[in-house]
Order: C-alpha cells, then sequence, then structure tokens
C-alpha cells in the first residue's frame, strides 16, 4: 500500500494543526513525548518535527508533504512545492510577520540606520538577505530565545516574529519595519509531487484543510419561510450569498438554508425574523469547499 509520509510541525503550531486535521475530518493523537503521532488514516504516516526544520526535510524527501511556515522555507531557502497557504496560526488568523523592532528611544528609524549597527534573531538567513537587499552591512547573531530583552544591552535592534505586537509593546520596542510576512503553508516535495498517486493525496489534502479553514468564518443558517414573504425574506440576504429555497409539504411555505459569513449573523437573523422568517436555525460548519 503506498504511503504519504506527513509533517506534523511540533511547538507552537502543533495544537492549531491537530485542530485544524481534527475539522478536515482526521483524527490526529500525540501520545506524550512521541514524535511519531497517529492518525485515523492508514494511507498516511505522520512524523512530528519544529516547524524549522520541516521545509529541509520536504527537500530531501524524508517527508513526503508538510505543514510549515513561509518564513522557514525562507530562511531554509529551501526548493519545495508551495501546494496551498493555510492562514491560521497559534493564536490568530492574523498574517504572522517578522519586524525589525528597536527601542521606543532608539534613534534608529530605518533600515538604513542599521549600517554597522548589531541585530539579533532567530531568522538569521532571511534578515541577512533582508539586509542584502536594502544595500546595508550590519552584523546579524543567532539569538537563541528572550530577544526582545537583549536591546538594548546586548544589539540594537532585533528582528522578531509577532501576530500582534502586544509583546514588543510591553518591552517597550517600536516595530522599524516587515522583514518578512508568513502564514502556515503546505508544501511538497518533488518527487512526491511528481508521482501520481501522492499527488491525489496531497490535493484532496489541501482541498479539505482548505475548506475546514473556510468553515471558520462562516455558519449556516435554516428558516421556513412564507411563500409569500420570499422576495423580503431573500432580500435581508448579503447579495453575494445564493439561498437554497426548498418546497415543503404545505405548498405555502418554503424552507430557505444559505451560508453568510459567521460576525454577519448577529445583524442577519433578527431582520429575517422581521421579514417573516421563522424557525430560524444557525449552524456551525465544519468544511466549505468552493
Amino acid at each position: 500500500m503506498s504511503i504519504l509520509k506527513l509533517g506534523v510541525p511540533k511547538g507552537s503550531l502543533q495544537d492549531s494543526t491537530v485542530k485544524l486535521f481534527g475539522k478536515a475530518g482526521f483524527t490526529i493523537v500525540i501520545s506524550g513525548r512521541s514524535y511519531v503521532p497517529s492518525i485515523d488514516d492508514p494511507e498516511i504516516e505522520c512524523l512530528m518535527f519544529r516547524a524549522q526544520e520541516i521545509a529541509r526535510y520536504v527537500e530531501r524527501g524524508v517527508l513526503d508533504v508538510g505543514l510549515t511556515g513561509k518564513d522557514w522555507i525562507t530562511e531554509n531557502d529551501a526548493d519545495v512545492v508551495d501546494v496551498e497557504d493555510l492562514v491560521y496560526s497559534k493564536a490568530t488568523s492574523k498574517v504572522f510577520r517578522w519586524v525589525l523592532a528597536v527601542p521606543d528611544d532608539s534613534d534608529i528609524h530605518s533600515v538604513k540606520d542599521l549600517e554597522g549597527k548589531r541585530i539579533a534573531t532567530e531568522l538569521v538567513g532571511a534578515t541577512r538577505r533582508y539586509l542584502e537587499k536594502h544595500g546595508v552591512k550590519a552584523d546579524v547573531e543567532y539569538s537563541w530565545g528572550a530577544t526582545e530583552i537583549k536591546v538594548p544591552y546586548l544589539v540594537d535592534a532585533i528582528v522578531e516574529g509577532t501576530e500582534t505586537g502586544a509583546s514588543l509593546r510591553a518591552h517597550r520596542l517600536r516595530i522599524v519595519d516587515t522583514v518578512v510576512e508568513s502564514n502556515t503553508k503546505l508544501i511538497a516535495n518533488h518527487a512526491a509531487w511528481a508521482d501520481k498517486w501522492k499527488r491525489e493525496k496531497i490535493e484532496t489534502l489541501a482541498m479539505l484543510l482548505k475548506g475546514a479553514l473556510e468553515a471558520e468564518g462562516k455558519v449556516g443558517l435554516k428558516m421556513n419561510v412564507p411563500r409569500e414573504k420570499l422576495e423580503q425574506v431573500s432580500n435581508q440576504l448579503p447579495a453575494l450569498h445564493t439561498p437554497t429555497i426548498s418546497n415543503q409539504v404545505d405548498e405555502n411555505w418554503v424552507a430557505l438554508e444559505v451560508i453568510i459569513d459567521r460576525g454577519a449573523a448577529r445583524d442577519i437573523i433578527p431582520r429575517l425574523k422581521k421579514a417573516g422568517a421563522t424557525g430560524v436555525i444557525e449552524y456551525p460548519l465544519n468544511a466549505v469547499i468552493y
């Protein structure tokens, strides 16, 4: 039987990745300190590595496919197939950024002001390429953690990852520029992508994961509507959302079903009720496949 080797990111993305797979219909179970999670698909074998390493292992063929950040693909300069963007993270759905940051009172206000300065970061390769692009020569050193506290005592600036910027502000740091924008990506090894069976399996996996993400911002609505008030009720729905309308046993009534943005539901439901809809049900979605 053919097997697809899947890299699951260990660390900050671990829980959100397992949750996403669950919504897509896969159950991943991680036992204690094991680096070989189980998954309820006999055609998939999971291996767990840090997100920083997955792009390298996919490139080498240790993994056929894996989930990691665009930042670590860039950092490793990995030659892989970019299969799908999956915008999710450990805390929010915002795009993750690696930013150049300095103390609030620093005289550094642009990348040009870094000439001859010292920078600490975990993203050494990408930071060096960023400086080269701007024609700036500076000393970039690897940071093993607690990067925020190294300025101004040990370095002049840092390049640190952030979703909200809250931690940087708490350390009285000011963002000067964005070095790399990142989100989680599903990537594949070139040889695996060229294999007919593996490519089809990867594309199916990508479709299901993308559908699970799409569903996070949507809800379904079901309701009963008097036929004579169907137009008024339909007019309350966003123009881009075409409802499904079904006949009922009572020819004077129809059932209406639609998928809408989660945030819009609280405003739309009262208007639907006022326009004549009854028995309105809001329900969550596991997947939306376009």
